[in-house]
């Protein structure tokens, strides 16, 4: 017996933020959850699995536009073609969707329902399936404790939508613990809610899919399901599918010993290569490059997020702008002079450090500063100040990091000019 287990689909999560990047695959971004989608259910058909776990957040919130659910009607009635049901646990984000509530799906789709744990049995199988949809969002009671027993000469397989415990990133819906799993006694746990892969192998095997595709930059790396097969004894393998169509990679590039801004390029150069090997061939990279390290150059970076951008994307195009969206460019360096190496000196530029220093502690500069900056904040479009961190500080008056952060580059940019 083989099935497909994949949870935290998300179709057609809106992305925003996309205006600010005008050199952004805007539609190839929006129609990745889609694209994934259809790569799983092709995925199905051609392996010809017994049968599809959705283990919970099929759909991404209130979302209320009925093309998402037509669409998802369609790939299951691919599905239906090809003999193979599909088993849905309904998540946190499920609970909230319209489609959950309004849409009549095709036959061969077998929905949990959110009152109470219920069973669906596969008499030729003898597989039993375990699960309860969330009927709210915010769901924090234990789950588990109302799943039913193993049904006895079955493989039982529990569906469940949890962050079970162990991920503090996520919302602590559904808690229950491993041991609590493993005390149920069934075979297989289809877990979803966290997007990252995770397998634990013990009385039960319990697996974490991850998303279906990565979303944004904080979803790195390959995204896909399990294919599990199974027999009388138990699970006898688990592997993954990657399904996503399109790749987030976060890359840090180590300036340290770069002595000039066309060093850095060519160090971004090597990394920006590096990815575009180690990703499958026809699949487009979103990247995200920070430039690091104690270097002679954070001077000379002072400031220069732009240019430096504009030189990377021309990394890109010259690489090959088909496979390459740089997401932003970002300066995370330090000098090679601390301020200790500056006060030495007894200069002039000792002097102004120590005006920056006493600066950020000093309520009438701040309140002089936030001024002069609120006229730069307030005509800024809207989703820039969403991006812009500082935008938010300013606003509130909680200048002291800013002008913390700002400090170094700056003296290091004016020691390199003298």
């Amino acid at each position: 017996m083989r099935f497909i287990h994949a949870a935290d689909i998300h179709l057609d999560s809106p992305l925003t933020g996309l205006s600010a990047y005008p050199d952004a695959p805007a539609q190839a971004l929006r129609s990745s959850t889609r694209d994934a989608f259809t790569n799983l259910i092709n995925e199905a058909i051609d392996l010809q699995v017994d049968f599809v776990v959705i283990a919970g957040d099929l759909y991404d919130g209130g979302w209320k536009d009925h093309n998402t659910g037509i669409f998802f009607c369609r790939e299951m009635g691919r599905l239906k073609k090809a003999g193979i049901d599909a088993y849905i646990k309904f998540g946190n984000h499920d609970a909230e969707s319209e489609m959950t509530r309004k849409l009549i799906l095709p036959d061969n789709v077998h929905t949990f329902e959110s009152r109470k744990a219920h069973t669906f049995v596969i008499d030729g199988l003898k597989v039993a399936l375990h699960g309860r949809s969330f009927k709210d969002a915010a769901t924090t009671e234990n789950l588990v404790q109302g799943y039913p027993d193993p049904l006895p000469g079955m493989f039982n397989i529990g569906v469940l939508h949890t962050a079970l415990g162990v991920h503090a990133t996520h919302a602590n819906y559904a808690p229950c613990t491993i041991d609590e799993l493993y005390a149920k006694g069934y075979q297989y746990w289809a877990l979803g809610h966290v997007h990252e892969y995770q397998i634990w192998q013990g009385p039960s095997t319990i697996v974490f899919p991850g998303n279906l595709q990565g979303r944004h930059i904080r979803e790195t790396g390959p995204r896909g399901a399990v294919l599990v097969t199974a027999d009388e004894t138990g699970v006898q393998k688990v592997e993954r599918l990657f399904v996503d169509v399109l790749r987030w990679h976060s890359v840090n590039v180590d300036a340290a010993g770069c002595g000039c801004l066309a060093d850095v390029v060519h160090a971004v150069n090597k990394e920006l290569e590096s990815v575009v090997a180690g990703n499958p061939p026809n699949m487009p990279a979103a990247v995200r490059i920070t430039i690091t390290g104690k270097t002679p150059v954070h001077g000379e970076l002072f400031g220069m997020e732009a240019q430096l951008r504009a030189e990377v994307l021309a990394l890109a195009a010259a690489i090959g702008a088909e496979r390459l969206w740089i997401e932003k460019v970002k300066t995370s360096t330090a000098p090679v002079d601390g301020p200790d190496a500056i006060r030495a000196r007894g200069d002039a530029l000792a002097d102004l450090q120590e005006f920056f220093e006493q600066a950020q502690t000093d309520p009438e500069f701040l309140a002089s500063l936030k001024g002069d900056l609120m006229a730069l904040v307030s005509k800024a479009p809207l989703e820039l100040q969403n991006a812009v961190p500082y935008f938010r500080d300013i606003r509130n008056g909680d200048l002291a990091a800013l002008v913390s952060e700002v400090r170094p580059g700056l003296m290091a940019q004016l020691a390199a000019m003298e």
